[in-house]
């Protein structure tokens, strides 16, 4: 989508600038005029001229909107009408990103729009499951269960996210540590160590001379290090982002023993969540298959999905699918079968949800407990290295010393 830079005057006569993320001008044009904007200029932005969102908080996580569907089936269960609750949540939703949203939303479903469509509206703001989950209670006139169920969506989501994040503090923590550490040493340590052998003409060790010739070279160099460095992270990440790279870091998610546990469960929780929530607020199964493929993290299991609704586009149970992808635990499609054949899918689904969420938080303690002690071991071989470049030269003197 283009970005679309624009001056309009407001119901108070005032000049108010912005920008708009759409697919043509014509629909900037159309959301202007519904939020009672007179457009004075519009013009696509580059990415020189595009604004810089400096924003604090930027677009909305899941924990923001899970207070947000809460709050608003509090409001409506409360007899306060859709427009009126709209107002009230746009005017004290603190993310400032979710209230333009919102406010956005009120103005459409004001001129005729239903929610759903007014949701979509905004992509970026509110996923594409939350807008099918609403369409569905909106069809069904259970609007509020759909809601409801969202906001224990994005509940579970969000945990689920916070554990793995948490379990990744200590090990980049202790690594930014150790590399700055080493840094210290081998720029500011090493050169005044070596100097003051050098001048009492003492032979360094091999093992020294090798450490000296890393610090000299790091010293020597760093200019063109630092950009060479910074160019390759810069690369992995904008390659971790193609097609390829995804199917090659996600392949080692699932191949690094380490990972491939939590990688798993964390997969099988979303899928049975997601697929649970959609069913229960009748969506149809082929749209729910396909709008879980969607908000799969992992590419492998994104085809996984892919094939599931081919599968069943040709007359093939969910369960079956699941199992021959090879990719989800036994449970998953065991589970999955069970309630095909009782007619209970959602519930067991929940149910299997419920397990996995329980998995995900001991697999992530397993990480955790695994991790630690291979940080230790790395940290203490490179602490040695270091020692033994410092400690060597001096133990080859006082050998030399007793030799006298």
């Amino acid at each position: 989508m283009a970005s679309y830079g624009y001056e309009a005057i407001n119901k108070d006569g005032k000049i108010v600038k912005g920008s708009i993320e759409t697919d043509s001008a014509d629909k900037v044009r159309l959301e202007l005029k519904q939020q009672g904007l007179t457009l004075v200029e519009i013009k696509e932005q580059s990415l020189l001229t595009k604004d810089i969102n400096l924003e604090i908080g930027g677009y909305p996580k899941p924990r923001d909107l899970s207070v947000f569907c809460r709050q608003f089936v509090s409001m409506t269960k409360a007899g306060v009408s859709i427009l009126e609750a709209l107002k009230m949540l746009s005017e004290q939703t603190e993310n400032k990103q979710l209230q333009k949203a919102v406010e956005g939303v009120r103005v459409s479903v004001e001129k005729g729009e239903t929610l759903a469509r007014s949701l979509a509206e905004y992509p970026k703001v509110f996923p594409e499951l939350m807008v099918n989950m609403v369409a569905a209670g909106e069809s069904s006139g259970s609007l509020d269960i759909a809601l409801e169920r969202m906001a224990v969506q994005f509940e579970k989501s969000a945990k689920t996210k916070a554990l793995v994040k948490k379990a990744m503090i200590y090990p980049v923590m202790v690594g930014l540590i150790a590399v700055v550490v080493i840094i210290v040493m081998l720029v500011v340590v090493i050169p005044n160590y070596t100097k003051m052998f050098a001048d009492m003409d003492t032979e360094l060790p091999g093992i020294t001379k090798a450490v000296q010739t890393a610090s000299n070279f790091i010293i020597n160099n760093w200019l063109i290090l630092l950009p060479i460095v910074i160019a390759v992270v810069i690369a992995i990440g904008a390659f971790a982002k193609t097609d390829l790279g995804k199917h090659i870091f996600h392949g080692l998610k699932l191949k690094i023993p380490v990972f491939r546990n939590l990688e798993i469960k964390q997969a099988s929780s979303m899928m049975a969540r997601t697929m649970s929530t959609l069913l229960a607020s009748g969506v149809p199964l082929l749209e729910a298959v396909d709008i879980v493929g969607d908000v799969m993290e992992n590419v492998y299991f994104k085809e996984a999905m892919e094939m599931c609704k081919n599968e069943i586009i040709i007359g093939q149970p969910l369960s079956r699918p699941l199992e021959e992808c090879g990719l989800f635990p036994p449970m998953v499609y065991h589970m999955t079968r069970i309630g095909e054949e009782s007619g209970n899918t959602e519930e067991m689904l929940t149910k299997l949800a419920d397990y996995y969420d329980e998995e995900v938080e001991m697999a992530v303690q397993s990480l955790m407990a695994a991790m630690e002690p291979m940080i230790i071991v790395v940290l203490a071989g490179i602490c040695l290295v270091l020692i033994g470049a410092c400690m060597a030269p001096m133990l080859s003197m006082y050998n030399a010393i007793d030799n006298l």
